[in-house]
């Protein structure tokens, strides 16, 4: 334990999360430009895999009730709930001029409405939306419509009318039943919520249901996050996201509610995951990634046993496309080889998509560099391992890379065989340090100002 303390502080330093490569603060938003996005958009979607495969759909859904202080999202707090059609006609429009840039009916392989809170939307403007996607749209064969529902204000009909249109999947937003905790980040459910609409959720045919849960909140104790686990477990979700908590005041403004004096300590931070971690293998659920458990039946778990784990701007799944489009403000597309983000306004997305621009605002176009980073640092994320081919080892990249590497081999956390890297049991903790050792635009630039959250 002595060891692992010393590695915790060792690597204790600003990491991203790696949803994508290259992250967010390291686009080259210079070169890029709408219409070299929506090139990169219409190649990949034309190619073999992807008419084979299909694409993802991401729907941002921003608005909430109240504001979650903790929340790192682009949302918008508000009790108007008049602010639901304009916002869906807007998002439809937006899947129209995809549609029109594509040229053809796309085949849709899977859908995932996040937020903010998508059951802030009534029940039938949620199904307004997703038929009036499926309107323009093929279904996969193998489909997956997934949501994220507040447990305080998803009804039996959302529930109801979502699974009707395909949904089989839902994930509730947990992060600490100890009401200190939940007083401080503004997010107040209990058990007893939580428990009933996992329960109504497979009574009414859900195959999987996701708890998020986070570590290092505001005022959180071992005791408090012990016994929120173990009501957890005795709910038996399928899937169990356990994060990190990322303290950026910088830019979420609503995290200032609080000040680090409420924080864990770095100690008391290590100490809330380990047990955590103990306590959900113990309950018999795997590892798999990076901060995610899962049971033996959920299909998560089949795909990372099978190698097919995918990672994305949306987490981890089991569904791999090329093409993913992100609808909705702030949401990021990421067509393999770019990536673009929306505005971040409500009203400036409504406003250009009514004029018929796809409102993308920034972005990035990978280079073949880019591309080869991309690769190895997605199999390292989703397979712990990754092996590079005679001339990878030579590129200069590459090299930097596993050199920077040797820290991490010399401390057990990865074992490097010339051309083969597999993480360690230890090394799962440090999975964003050392895909970080590979992050060649983030070596190059050596900001210094604090763009992530803590690795830990």
């Amino acid at each position: 334990m002595n060891k692992l303390k010393d590695l915790r502080e060792k690597y204790h330093v600003p990491a991203p999360r790696y949803t994508s490569y290259p992250t967010v603060p390291f686009w080259d938003e210079q070169t890029f430009s709408r219409e070299g996005w929506l090139k990169s958009v219409r190649e990949t979607f034309s190619s073999a895999a992807s008419a084979e495969e299909g694409i993802s759909l991401y729907i941002h859904l921003p608005f909430c009730e109240s504001l979650c202080t903790y929340c790192g999202c682009n949302t918008r707090i508000t009790k108007n709930h008049a602010v639901e059609l304009p916002y869906l006609q807007a998002v439809l429009r937006e899947y129209d001029l995809y549609v029109d840039t594509l040229g053809e009916t796309p085949l849709i392989r899977e859908i995932h409405l996040g937020g903010g809170t998508p059951t802030f939307f009534s029940a039938e403007n949620l199904c307004l939306l997703i038929n009036g996607i499926m309107e323009k749209s093929v279904l996969h064969q193998d489909a997956e419509f997934s949501f994220e529902a507040h447990p305080g204000n998803t009804t039996a009909a959302h529930l109801r009318d979502l699974y009707k249109l395909g949904f089989k999947r839902l994930s509730l937003g947990i992060q600490d039943f100890d009401p200190a905790v939940q007083l401080m980040i503004n997010r107040i459910q209990t058990v007893e919520e939580v428990a009933h609409i996992t329960e109504l959720a497979r009574q009414i045919g859900y195959t999987s249901v996701n708890y998020d849960l986070i570590y290092g909140l505001p005022v959180q104790q071992l005791a408090g996050l012990e016994e929120t686990i173990k009501s957890v477990l005795e709910l038996r979700p399928d899937r169990i996201a356990f994060y990190s908590y990322a303290h950026v005041p910088w830019v979420k403004p609503g995290q200032r509610r609080y000040t680090e004096e409420h924080l864990p300590e770095p100690a008391l931070k290590q100490q809330l995951y380990e047990m955590g971690r103990e306590m959900l293998s113990r309950g018999g659920y795997t590892e798999i990634g990076m901060d995610h458990f899962t049971l033996k039946t959920d299909s998560l778990y089949h795909a990372a046993m099978s190698g097919k784990l995918h990672r994305n701007f949306m987490g981890y799944t089991h569904q791999s496309t090329k093409l993913m489009i992100g609808l909705g403000v702030s949401s990021i597309s990421d067509s393999w080889a770019g990536f673009a983000q929306n505005v971040k306004k409500v009203e400036d997305y409504i406003a250009l998509t009514a004029k018929g621009e796809i409102p993308v605002f920034k972005g990035h176009l990978l280079n073949e560099e880019d591309l080869l980073i991309r690769k190895h640092i997605l199999q390292l994320m989703c397979h712990g391992k990754t092996i590079l081919t005679e001339q990878e080892l030579i590129h200069p990249a590459i090299s930097a890379g596993l050199e920077r590497m040797k820290s991490l081999s010399a401390d057990g956390l990865v074992t490097v065989n010339r051309n083969e890297l597999e993480v360690t049991p230890d090394g799962k903790r440090f999975l964003r340090n050392i895909c970080m050792a590979f992050d060649a635009r983030l070596w190059a630039t050596r900001q210094q100002t604090r763009l992530f959250s803590m690795a830990d």
